[in-house]
């Protein structure tokens, strides 16, 4: 009984810190983009991400043999699509655009943008022939190195 009145004076005297200073201590916990092996959840890579940044997928289109990259934004804890850029219009590449989206040029590339869905992982098989290289904060990882050809990844955001 004696030692009740401390947590009272001690949940006041943090209450009164906390209206003097704002609330400058109340901390969101980080977020972090995971890279991890979709079958056994191995974390192969984990990269510190602020909800607004962005990063990027590149790989060679295994049906067209052409460049493609993948631009993501982070938000919250979910992954939106911002942009497909590609080089060649044909097999494999997208033909109808959805409501919402549209399609232009950067220099040689067409670019896909106004994506509405939002998605909580990312799925994929790293290529055996070609590779998928991630930029993150000008950041270049090699996936076939991280993680092996073949290897069938998730990428998602998990807070710490």
């Amino acid at each position: 009984m004696r030692l009740r009145w401390w947590y009272g004076l001690a949940f006041n005297l943090l209450l009164i810190l906390l209206v003097i200073c704002g609330g400058v201590f109340i901390v969101l916990p980080p977020r972090q983009l995971c890279i991890s092996d979709a079958v056994s959840g191995k974390i192969y890579a984990r990269r510190p991400v602020q909800n607004g940044s962005e990063f990027e997928i590149e790989f060679i289109h295994s049906v067209n043999n052409s460049p493609v990259t993948d631009i993501f934004r982070v938000e919250k804890n979910q992954l939106r699509p911002v942009a497909a850029k590609f080089f060649s219009y044909g097999a494999g590449m997208p033909s109808d655009l959805e409501p919402g989206q549209t399609l232009s040029r950067e220099g040689d590339a067409l670019v896909i943008t106004g994506f509405s869905q939002s998605y909580r992982e990312l799925n994929y098989i790293v290529g055996t022939v070609s590779d998928h290289i991630l930029t993150i904060k000008n950041e270049k990882i090699s996936l076939r190195d991280l993680c092996g050809k073949n290897a069938r990844i998730r990428i998602y955001i998990s807070k710490l």
